[in-house]
């Protein structure tokens, strides 16, 4: 599984991430607007997702403290899960 890595951004250019499709095993950059961010209350919750350019499927991998740092920081669109509380199961 390859996490995406920022790769350094050209003279004020725009933030880019390497990632690999799990499906068709492509790797290539993705632009942070490709990409969205999910954080939940653990690490099996946390998560991002893209569209694979390649094969068009849709990815799922999961973020640990690292990538979520790497994603949030590059501008990734990001959004807080909300699960039930502690007494509600």
């Amino acid at each position: 599984m390859t996490a995406p890595a920022a790769c350094p951004p050209p003279a004020a250019g725009p933030v880019v991430f390497r990632a690999a499709c799990p499906h068709c095993r492509e790797n290539f950059e993705l632009a942070a607007g490709a990409l969205r961010l999910a954080i939940g209350a653990s690490a099996r919750t946390t998560f991002y997702t893209f569209t694979c350019p390649e094969c068009g499927e849709a990815v799922r991998k999961p973020a640990g403290e690292r990538i979520v740092e790497l994603l949030t920081g590059g501008g990734v669109r990001t959004m807080r899960l909300h699960g039930a509380a502690p007494g509600d199961r």
